[in-house]
């Protein structure tokens, strides 16, 4: 078991409310100087880790968030890795989800803790989340056990809960409690004590090296089922130039209309080359492709089952396999298969 002086957290600022203090000239929020974080969370020296930081420069909002920037957290991320014992990335909390489920496709063999945080208020302010948040994520990237981390995933921590990243997902602007994990238990748990729950912790093999995937291929696109849906829109849809792949956001566990045109169109999309991933609309849940008639066409058409996963990591996996593999098969064949824990 490593001393506290000799555990090292390296803190990854990419932009975010978390990072916001008031200017004093003209009380617009502007974002801290990380080198100097003690000076506004001073708890952090009590720790006694080793404690530094990387900001991005220029930071980005987390609405600017796209694949080169996850490459330049993963890079970073790679950079330092055989000299820190964690990660913790402060993120807008808006496409942190995205953030966290793509990095756990990149991030192969990891083995260390990587804890995305972020607030809902500045941490400039009197009254914030963002102190807690950081505070406990660190510490939570720094607890090990028999030398070895407890929770070697990437995973987001907020408002006392840590979640799997790609598990996760935002259903709040307004609350604290900003992030939900439908389908998967809290890996931990935080109150008077910090209850890591291990059974659902993943774990890598022994003497796992770090590998990182760092192409992503963007002609993706989600089309939204509704009641009285038309043609024009899903052709519009299917037509798109250099389109490789849908995600079908569907109604219940999976369902849809039944339409002739409808089934025809994705049909001709797949029989060209397209994937269509089929994910559930509700916030929690699974889809079962033939559970009812009204998936069981889409089944037989080819449409892949998303399972329980997020719409955030649906995305994330399939820029990530469409920028991996090979053949439409093999990514097919990823796409139902559990590859980070995304899905059961």
């Amino acid at each position: 078991m490593k001393d506290k002086k000799d555990v090292s957290i390296l803190l990854i600022y990419t932009g975010g409310t978390i990072g916001m203090v008031h200017d004093p000239v003209n009380g617009s929020l502007v974002p801290i100087d990380f080198s100097h974080i003690t000076d506004h969370v001073p708890e952090l020296l009590k720790f006694g880790y080793d404690i530094r930081s990387f900001s991005f420069d220029p930071v980005k909002d987390s609405s600017d968030i796209d694949p080169a920037i996850w490459i330049k957290m993963a890079e970073a991320i790679e950079k330092n890795y055989n000299d820190f014992d964690g990660f913790v990335v402060l993120h807008g909390t808006d496409t942190m989800a995205y953030s966290a489920s793509a990095m756990s496709f990149m991030l192969e063999g990891l083995d260390k803790p990587v804890i995305f945080t972020g607030s809902q208020l500045p941490i400039g302010l009197l009254r914030t989340d963002g102190r807690e948040n950081l505070i406990t994520s660190i510490e939570i990237a720094a607890t090990m056990e028999q030398g070895k981390p407890v929770v070697p995933e990437v995973c987001i921590y907020f408002d006392n809960k840590l979640t799997r990243g790609n598990r996760t997902t935002k259903f709040s602007a307004e609350h604290l409690n900003a992030f939900n994990s439908p389908n998967y238990p809290p890996l931990a748990e935080v109150g008077l004590h910090i209850k890591f729950n291990r059974n659902y912790i993943s774990y890598p093999a022994i003497n796992a090296e770090l590998k990182v995937h760092k192409t992503f291929n963007t002609n993706i696109a989600i089309l939204k089922i509704f009641p009285g849906i038309n043609r024009n829109l899903i052709q519009a849809v299917i037509n798109t130039k250099d389109l490789r792949g849908i995600i079908i956001e569907t109604f219940g566990s999976g369902n849809a209309p039944t339409y002739s045109w409808f089934i025809d169109d994705l049909k001709n999309f797949i029989r060209k080359g397209g994937i269509i991933f089929n994910v559930t609309q509700c916030h929690g849940g699974s889809v079962e492709m033939g559970l009812y008639e009204t998936s069981r066409e889409m089944l037989a058409a080819g449409v892949v089952s998303g399972k329980d996963i997020t719409s955030e990591a649906s995305v994330t996996k399939l820029m990530y396999l469409l920028g991996k593999c090979s053949s439409s098969e093999e990514i097919i064949e990823c796409l139902g298969t559990p590859m980070v824990g995304e899905i059961v």
